[in-house]
């Protein structure tokens, strides 16, 4: 399965609350042109942040959705004000906090 490249890799899953990071925040970018460099450019600046877990490439009103993890609010704040305001093109930056996890799991329905 690997030299079919059916397994992209090995991972271990790690409790992000023992890890100090225990905020999840799912975060929907808009951006103000929709062109395939400033989707490139938007894409290449967060494939460099760490608190990103994730990134997908979105129909529908948002371009991109986010899920960031961080310690607490001030942090977000920071990261927020630090990085997400800085990429020229975002046009709007909505944030929604994750209460609690109800499923979480990274087997595919095989």
């Amino acid at each position: 399965m690997e030299e079919a490249g059916i397994i992209a890799g090995y991972s271990a899953t790690v409790d992000q609350k023992a890890v100090g990071l225990p905020v999840s925040v799912f975060v929907q970018i808009k951006l103000e042109r929709q062109r395939a460099q400033e989707l490139d450019a938007f894409g290449a600046a967060i494939a460099r942040w760490p608190e990103v877990m994730e990134c997908y490439l979105m129909t529908g009103q948002f371009d991109f959705l986010l899920r960031v993890v961080c310690a607490d609010l001030a942090a977000y704040e920071q990261f927020l004000r630090s990085r997400l305001t800085q990429v020229a093109g975002v046009a709007s930056i909505e944030s929604s906090f994750s209460l609690g996890q109800v499923k979480y799991s990274r087997v595919l329905p095989l």
